[in-house]
């Protein structure tokens, strides 16, 4: 279940306040990938720059959740592609 969220364009004007915080892209796509993941909580992310040009968002979740979700990490990344048009990768953090 996702919210429906609208993303604003960038003022023409000067005005710094025209569009909230709420409302640009950035904040738009990320409360997306929270909503996606919602049993579950995001507790790092990386933006990889491949040599290609190419960028890969790797999301790590909490390993508390993984028996209930691992098997959902597919369908998280081409949900978010399809709705984002972002390559992410979803992956548990490696416990020492």
């Amino acid at each position: 279940m996702v919210a429906n969220r609208k993303i604003m364009r960038k003022p023409s004007s000067g005005i710094s306040n025209a569009r909230p915080r709420s409302r640009t892209l950035t904040a738009v796509h990320d409360a997306i990938l929270e909503d996606l993941v919602y049993p579950t909580e995001i507790v790092g992310k990386r933006l990889r720059h491949k040599v290609d040009g190419s960028k890969v968002l790797k999301v790590y979740l909490n390993p508390k959740d993984r028996n209930t979700t691992e098997y959902k990490l597919d369908t998280f990344s081409s949900v978010y592609q399809k709705l984002t048009g972002k390559h992410v990768v979803f992956e548990f953090p490696l416990q020492d």
